[in-house]
């Protein structure tokens, strides 16, 4: 006689829906399985990745990823909670971070730029592997930015979020949303280049590095601890800041340039201007 195939029905809630092909979101979804298999197995076989999740309940009860499924369990799963206390709840992210610094891979640089004006320490890994990725996002305790939904499946990742937008603006809307940035937010703090801090220089220290045209009227400088970059504010610095504006405003405004035409044009100015 062959094995007995069991089933567990699975409902995903909010945005984890988002995961789903868009004719079987917020419905419930039939796992057929054998043996006893872990809910992270079902959560993930549907396509949500497991950092997306917050909380798991089968049969009503608060239980963790190893949980081992039965034939007629129901599962619920929830994403990530910023404002709901579940306190008493078994909350699946072990710990909350201490900081909030994130790891974007290499699709995400116009984003990870972005981040940087706002003053959150970002770490961009172009052409890296989802291995050092993932090893670089549980090493440092950085939340992993990334467009490919099935990095963040890997076991090995704790903290990180699926991007849903294309246009570098609307990303960085979007994650000052989801996680509740807006208060943090440090203009001119971040190194623009290498995502070092900035601090402020004697102008005398940096007389030479600083274009004789900028010494003449310029008296406040910052520099970058980590690769030794000038800042000082120029003919771009209201740019940037309308931009910041325009980042932590809820929805795109109708006088606003598009998402890709603002933010494109404001990356290479950070990159021209000093």
């Amino acid at each position: 006689m062959g094995r007995t195939t069991c089933t567990a029905n699975v409902r995903v809630y909010a945005e984890l829906n988002d995961f789903l092909p868009e004719a079987v979101r917020q419905t419930t979804r039939s796992y057929r399985f054998n043996g006893t298999p872990a809910v992270k197995d079902a959560i993930e076989a549907l396509g949500v990745p497991h950092v997306a999740v917050d909380l798991l309940l089968v049969n009503g009860r608060s239980v963790g990823f190893a949980h081992r499924l039965h034939d007629g369990d129901r599962v619920a799963a929830y994403p990530v909670f910023e404002s709901l206390d579940i306190t008493t709840l078994s909350r699946l992210r072990g710990r909350a971070l201490r900081r909030t610094a994130f790891v974007a891979d290499g699709h995400l640089g116009r984003l990870a730029q972005l981040l940087r004006l706002l003053g959150f320490d970002t770490v961009l890994k172009k052409d890296a592997p989802d291995s050092i990725l993932a090893a670089t996002a549980a090493r440092d305790d950085r939340i992993l930015l990334t467009r490919d939904r099935g990095l963040l499946k890997r076991s090995v990742v704790t903290h990180g979020y699926w991007v849903r937008s294309t246009q570098p603006l609307e990303q960085a809307r979007e994650v000052v949303r989801r996680f509740d940035l807006a208060a943090g937010v440090r203009p001119f703090s971040c190194c623009l280049t290498c995502n070092g801090p900035l601090v402020s220089v004697h102008k005398s220290e940096i007389v030479d590095a600083i274009p004789p045209r900028v010494a003449a009227w310029r008296d406040a400088y910052l520099r970058c601890a980590g690769c030794g970059k000038i800042y000082w504010r120029g003919t771009h610095t209201p740019r940037l800041e309308a931009l910041t504006a325009a980042i932590l405003r809820t929805h795109a405004e109708p006088e606003e340039e598009s998402p890709a035409t603002a933010a494109d044009g404001v990356c290479e100015a950070m990159l021209e201007e000093t």
